[in-house]
């Protein structure tokens, strides 16, 4: 009676385990495409993503860089003043988009030009994505708007 209570806990134990690891495994399959990472332009220059990749950049509205088409496709530039990277996007842009501020794009690179599918933007005179903050810090070029 015993070796059959132990053979039972044992069964129990190894059960669990392939089910933890099993919800595990699917977990990360589901999450795989929600995982965005964030580039700077001069990374996603200096290591170009991979073709296909869904990935983040973000850094500043170049000036005099936003082009308007004729439909709702915009072309503009965005930089972190060491590296700009061309980007396209269609669909309407934040109300508070603009040259010269913080921006974090999500999509993919195309022959050389960022084809974003989603586009933030800064939503008072003061915030700048943390992102964009930490790049341009790295870069050395950041301003704190609070001490102008």
């Amino acid at each position: 009676m015993k070796g059959l209570k132990k053979q039972r806990r044992i069964q129990v134990i190894l059960l669990a385990i392939l089910a933890l690891a099993i919800s595990t495994m699917l977990i990360g399959y589901a999450m795989r495409d929600g995982i965005n990472f964030f580039r700077s332009p001069t990374q996603v220059l200096e290591e170009p993503p991979a073709p296909g990749e869904v990935f983040r950049i973000g850094g500043l509205v170049e000036e005099g860089s936003i082009l308007r088409g004729q439909s709702e496709t915009v072309s503009f530039r965005v930089t972190d003043t060491n590296a700009t990277v061309p980007v396209t996007f269609t669909g309407i842009l934040p109300d508070l988009f603009e040259e010269g501020q913080g921006m974090v794009g999500t999509g993919e690179m195309q022959d050389g030009v960022f084809v974003a599918s989603e586009i933030l933007a800064k939503h008072d005179e003061t915030y700048m994505p943390q992102e964009v903050i930490d790049s341009l810090k790295a870069q050395g070029v950041y301003k704190d708007p609070q001490t102008n």
